[in-house]
């Protein structure tokens, strides 16, 4: 997996798209605050995909085949682990009792920090796998860890227990209410305090945050070019809000969805450590070694088979994705009747 540099155009063509649908999505089509009907979510659904396919459909032909689908990859990585990070959205939302107008606010928000908080991970992760190659193993080990324990008990997020929460108020003065759309006002004393919204915006961004530990350490499973990393992800964060508005009526039917992401994160991390595994075998079976099997992990390790490995990843990941939603929506989850009583 090798690091490829772009041309700055290049990068000046991915902002563009991107500040320019944001632009289009707040400063025109959703100016005003609003609870987005079911049309809308599904045609800013279906713009925010096309965006994304279109850029993926740029980087075909400007950079080939293996750049596409390292895209393509990492954009149904992200995006599937998003939509799964938005049931801990619509339980902070709640918790906070954030009303629905509002919501689109914070997430838009949420998004452009996103971009450059995730940028500073992404090329701080880069620069260290760069420096320390090693540093992928960890990340695949973290992986495998990940994905198994995403099979066992379900996680829930507590916001009333949450540090950031406090840590936050004793920080900034924050008022117990909301004040329309506004993230800061003036009280009494005329002294600045943020509002309660502001403090939804915070814990959304910093949930982001620890999403982020486990969907950038996958997709550099998939590739280490930046470019690649930064854009699959961005990209699929920027429909996360209308996903949210989207799946919000529906969160309770993509149940296996869990376990899809969990196979996804397992095979990634155990792609990320079939290196480590395969010079361990060289040195067990002796450097000498001229056997047909030695062979075969020696053209791996100098990444002969680096396109096969490529579909591989793509098929794994769409197909596991692709068999969680069907069987969501073939065997519905079955509610828990209410012992009470």
């Amino acid at each position: 997996m090798t690091t490829m540099e772009y041309p700055f155009w290049v990068w000046a063509v991915f902002f563009g798209v991107v500040l320019g649908a944001l632009f289009v999505d707040l400063g025109i089509a959703n100016r005003r605050s609003h609870t987005p009907s079911r049309k809308e979510t599904f045609i800013w659904s279906a713009v925010w995909v096309a965006l994304a396919l279109g850029f993926n459909g740029f980087i075909f032909t400007q950079f080939g085949t293996a750049k596409s689908k390292e895209f393509f990859t990492g954009y149904l990585i992200e995006l599937s682990l998003s939509i799964d990070n938005l049931f801990v959205f619509l339980l902070i939302f709640r918790f906070f009792k954030v009303p629905t107008k509002f919501q689109h606010r914070v997430l838009f928000w949420g998004i452009l920090m996103a971009l450059i908080l995730r940028m500073v991970m992404i090329f701080a992760g880069a620069q260290l796998v760069e420096a320390f190659d090693w540093i992928l193993y960890i990340f695949g080990g973290f992986l495998i860890y990940t994905g198994i324990k995403m099979f066992g008990e379900e996680e829930t997020f507590k916001p009333e227990e949450s540090p950031i929460v406090r840590f936050s108020r004793k920080l900034i003065r924050i008022s117990k209410d909301y004040d329309g759309e506004k993230f800061f006002v003036r009280d009494s004393d005329g002294k600045l305090a943020g509002t309660l919204l502001l403090l939804v915006l915070i814990v959304i961004n910093v949930a982001d945050l620890v999403f982020a530990v486990d969907s950038i350490p996958a997709i550099f499973g998939i590739t280490t070019d930046r470019f690649i990393v930064y854009t699959s992800n961005i990209f699929a964060i920027l429909g996360l809000r209308t996903f949210y508005f989207l799946l919000v009526e529906m969160a309770e039917k993509f149940h296996f969805l869990k376990y899809g992401l969990a196979v996804v994160l397992t095979f990634i991390g155990v792609k990320m450590l079939l290196p480590l595994a395969a010079q361990g075998m060289i040195m067990a079976l002796g450097t000498g070694s001229n056997s047909a099997f030695t062979t075969l992990l020696q053209s791996y390790l100098h990444h002969e088979y680096e396109q096969q490995m490529i579909n591989i990843s793509l098929m794994v990941v769409a197909g596991t994705i692709a068999a969680s939603v069907i069987l969501s929506l073939i065997f519905p989850h079955k509610a828990v009747p209410n012992e009470e009583g």
